[in-house]
């Protein structure tokens, strides 16, 4: 049982997609944009939607990195859209489908099923914190909008420390925050590159919050969870990887 393996001296879980429901929330909010703007519906919303996803993970980099704002972003995002929906925007088209998405995006928002209670279930017993690539007050405001802020000890956050996950300067951070060694520190999140193996590659075991139920990237032995609705298992499975990661890599 859980209760009998060692308590990490920290849990780490990144934000989108692991704690707040970034995917659904997203198709949604373009599933009501579309309703909206004719030239959007050339397209099924599962061919929108995987193109929204395609342009967020080609763009977002240059936010982490600080070479675009969100905003310029959210823009060019929209403009790429139109492109693929066979039209042309101009920037006061796109700022304002951007302005229409945003809205609809910010009221639809919701914690993936059963993360707060997975929160609440570790507060109090280790370090509980979130790294996660984006920018300060959007995950702040996602943490106070999901009812989570109580549970979780430490925020670090990709535009305050100047560098995003995989880099190692931000696993570091955050162990130095928490006052946590990597070798009993335990990251979960969805992105393999970023999660996993950024979180191997300094030392913190890690394991992969695969939702969608995608096939690993690299034939690498990472535990997996698919949900956070059996709380017991799932710690179970962050408790022994945090043991693991004591142990020397071969």
């Amino acid at each position: 049982m859980a209760g009998a393996l060692p308590v990490p001296g920290a849990v780490f879980f990144d934000m989108d997609d692991t704690i707040f429901d970034h995917a659904l929330t997203s198709r949604d909010a373009l599933g009501r944009l579309r309703k909206e703007v004719p030239l959007f519906r050339r397209r099924s919303l599962a061919e929108f939607a995987r193109e929204y996803s395609r342009l967020l993970e080609a763009i977002h980099p240059s936010v982490v990195a600080g070479l675009k704002s969100a905003d310029e972003a959210r823009w060019q995002r929209f403009q790429e859209l139109a492109r693929f929906c066979g039209g042309e925007v101009g920037d006061a088209e796109a700022a304002r489908l951007s302005r229409m998405y945003r809205a609809h995006y910010l009221s639809l928002r919701r914690p993936v099923p059963g993360a707060r209670e997975m929160l609440a279930r570790l507060h109090g017993r280790t370090v509980v914190g979130i790294v996660t690539n984006n920018e300060v007050a959007e995950q702040r405001a996602k943490l106070a909008y999901l009812g989570v802020a109580a549970f979780v000890d430490l925020l670090v956050v990709s535009e305050e420390v100047g560098v995003g996950k995989p880099d190692p300067l931000i696993f570091e951070t955050a162990l130095e925050r928490a006052g946590a060694r990597a070798e009993e520190t335990v990251m979960i999140g969805d992105s393999w590159a970023n999660d996993v193996i950024g979180a191997r590659n300094v030392g913190i075991g890690a394991v992969w919050f695969n939702r969608f139920g995608a096939d690993p990237p690299e034939p690498l032995r990472i535990p997996e969870v698919r949900s956070f609705r059996a709380p017991r298992r799932t710690e179970e499975i962050l408790f022994r990887e945090a043991r693991r990661a004591r142990k020397p890599r071969r």
